[in-house]
């Protein structure tokens, strides 16, 4: 794992081929995968968990920009399964997100095979089970996308592409978890960190050259902070979004983000500390990895290099230091800068506070007091059959408001290239990480305290980032903006998963009169049908 020779070669074959087809129809990529239970031993002890091919984590998805993507997947669980590819905008095709609002999951012993396209995207992604609570037990990868040979990139090919899969792990299985969920309890305190499914890795590197770490947070609930003994990072991209390139000691990755740093390895030969750390916990949890340099002939030695455990204004200060470049181009040739988001109208605000409410006794989770219930029919199918029941625009307020919890199937109505701002509450005193599927957005403002319309005045409209997943700080707010340019059904959720399984949640359609292809595929033809969705055709 981690290996030099294996990702270059990934990587300068993906660039061959992404030459060779350029001219051509954007290339098909086919997979069968097959999803079991298995054994392993992250913790040096036997787990039940989730395996994608024999594997834990998943297998790697290695692709190129505008790549078709044709994955059969195979459900070999007691349970039925879904993936959703966590980053991946499916432009006009809400009908592959893979979560229960927009597809039926795959029942046991059956499959479904997802069709899709890495349309105008380059970066780092991750793809994780959306059922129940399978990720706690695995079934999580990484998604790299890399560019076609057309497109230029702000940095120097690296030498070596390595991904890291950090995130807090658990002893307990995912049903052992749920059930304790369903009971009315929250989830408790994670066990350990890992890195790439352990809880040590090693990266092996040759002197003088330079590497790209790519760190994505897979956990459940855990913010984690990375850094590498003796070496400088050099942030390049964030979820798909190229931006300025600072360097830094160490960063923090908040649940359901990615980061891609490059680092040299200008250091004198030996062996140095890799680490991953939680963030604003009591405990202090630690994975470690060796950054190993291939003329070494010293092992790792001197202790960690320390890093941040709870100070919160110190987070926040980073995250403001991450923005956008507005000079490179990201998937397609025309600058990032090139889009004047600062400059557009806003067609709505919308305030989306998160809270932790009793209700019938048990501990849920709700946004502006309502708690989101699954439906047993995906909301996309029966907004395409026009099934009544399901779903209803009035159940939740753009705004919160008093009074008791309830709970409910909410949709916010949204119309096609509307300009939304929402702002996302955090009156706990946890942080929290919220992610929007079918979009990346501009993060243009965090504070303490409750947003007024007065925080407008600083935000930044100029070169904020764009990412898929936001974090907001204890009793903090986070403000983002998102052209809402593509149509389709789609999830805002809390990235903590606990907090998403009992009820953070929500969707937003976005639609149009209008039927067009230009706006928004058919449903695929092989797309399961479940609920009240039973008996229709496509």
């Amino acid at each position: 794992m981690g290996r030099i020779g294996f990702h270059h070669l990934v990587l300068g074959a993906l660039v061959c081929l992404s030459g060779l087809l350029v001219e051509a129809e954007d290339p098909y990529r086919y997979y069968t995968w097959t999803v079991t239970y298995g054994t392993a031993y992250p913790l040096g002890v036997p787990q039940k968990v989730v395996l994608i091919n024999g594997q834990f984590p998943g297998p790697q998805l290695d692709v190129v920009t505008n790549d078709n993507i044709i994955l059969n997947l195979i459900n070999k669980l007691d349970e039925p399964f879904l993936l959703t590819w966590n980053g991946i905008k499916q432009r006009k095709n809400s009908w592959q997100d893979g979560v229960l609002g927009t597809n039926c999951p795959i029942p046991p012993n059956t499959n479904y095979t997802y069709k899709f396209q890495t349309k105008d995207q380059i970066g780092s992604f991750t793809y994780f089970p959306s059922t129940l609570m399978h990720r706690a037990s695995g079934g999580f990868g990484a998604l790299n996308v890399y560019k076609r040979s057309v497109i230029p990139i702000p940095y120097t090919i690296p030498a070596g592409d390595f991904t890291l899969l950090v995130g807090d792990w658990f002893k307990a299985d995912h049903k052992t978890l749920q059930k304790s969920l369903d009971s009315g309890r929250n989830l408790p305190l994670p066990d350990a960190i890992l890195i790439n499914g352990q809880k040590s890795s090693y990266f092996t590197g040759d002197q003088g050259k330079t590497y790209m770490f790519r760190i994505s947070n897979v956990g459940l609930s855990t913010s984690i902070n990375f850094r590498i003994q003796g070496h400088k990072m050099k942030l390049v991209e964030v979820e798909g979004s190229h931006t300025i390139q600072n360097f830094y000691d160490s960063l923090d990755v908040h649940v359901g983000q990615s980061v891609a740093v490059l680092v040299t390895l200008d250091q004198p030969p030996k062996d140095y500390h890799v680490v991953a750390s939680t963030r604003f916990t009591k405990n202090v949890l630690t994975a470690t990895g060796t950054l190993h340099y291939s003329n070494s002939h010293a092992q790792v030695s001197g202790p960690l290099p320390a890093g941040p455990t709870y100070q919160v204004h110190w987070s926040m200060q980073q995250a403001r230091t991450i923005r956008w470049n507005l000079t490179a181009n990201a998937a397609r040739p025309n600058p990032q800068g090139s889009y004047h988001y600062g400059r557009i109208t806003t067609t709505k605000t919308i305030v989306l506070a998160n809270s932790a409410p009793l209700i019938n006794g048990k501990q849920r989770f709700a946004v502006n007091g309502v708690s989101y219930i699954t439906s047993d029919t995906p909301l996309k199918l029966a907004d395409y059959f026009n099934i009544p029941g399901v779903f209803s625009f009035d159940t939740i307020q753009a705004v919160p408001s008093s009074g008791p919890a309830s709970v409910a199937t909410s949709v916010v109505p949204a119309s096609l290239h509307d300009f939304y701002e929402i702002v996302f509450q955090n009156n706990e005193n946890t942080i929290q990480s919220w992610h929007l599927d079918g979009y990346d957005f501009w993060v243009v403002g965090m504070g303490k305290g409750q947003w007024t319309p007065n925080s407008k005045k600083k935000y930044n409209l100029v070169d904020a980032v764009t990412r898929h997943t936001t974090q907001v700080y204890p009793n903090s707010w986070t403000a983002i903006l998102v052209s809402l340019d593509n149509q389709g059904m789609w999830n805002i959720r809390s990235a903590m998963w606990a907090r998403q399984y009992l009820g953070q949640q929500l969707y937003l359609r976005v639609w149009t009169k209008e039927t067009s292809f230009s706006n928004e595929y058919n449903p695929p033809s092989n797309a399961l049908l479940c609920g009240k969705a039973k008996g229709h055709q496509l």
